[in-house]
């Protein structure tokens, strides 16, 4: 009786060895699973990063471009504004100087209407 009852006892040892065994790699699976997961994840995440940060440069490069566009045409509007201005200079230059010197020099000595003599 003692036999059988050892003999029990080691089969039962034996079995919980063997649920021991098959709870550790069960869990081993199950770490593996769920590392795999979060790297699967992360992958994720980070491809969603990528595509987004494409997306923010794309509209970035383009409010920039619509930018440097209006800094042209304004600095283009400014430039013709200027040529018209010296081209207006330079043809009322000579007029002016001309009204200007005879001003100066085409002097008509007259009695100031003013002017009473002392008789």
């Amino acid at each position: 009786m003692m036999a059988s009852q050892s003999q029990g006892i080691q089969q039962l040892l034996q079995a919980e060895k063997r649920a021991k065994d098959k709870l550790e790699e069960a869990k081993k699976r199950k770490n593996k699973r769920l590392r795999q997961a979060k790297e699967e994840a992360m992958a994720e995440v980070d491809q969603y990063r990528m595509q987004k940060e494409k997306e923010f440069r794309e509209k970035q490069s383009l409010v920039l471009g619509s930018q440097s566009n209006l800094s042209g045409e304004i600095d283009a509007q400014t430039a013709e504004k200027i040529q018209k201005l010296t081209s207006n200079y330079n043809e009322c230059l000579e007029s002016v100087m001309k009204k200007l010197l005879s001003m100066v020099c085409d002097l008509k000595p007259e009695i100031h209407k003013n002017y009473r003599g002392t008789d």
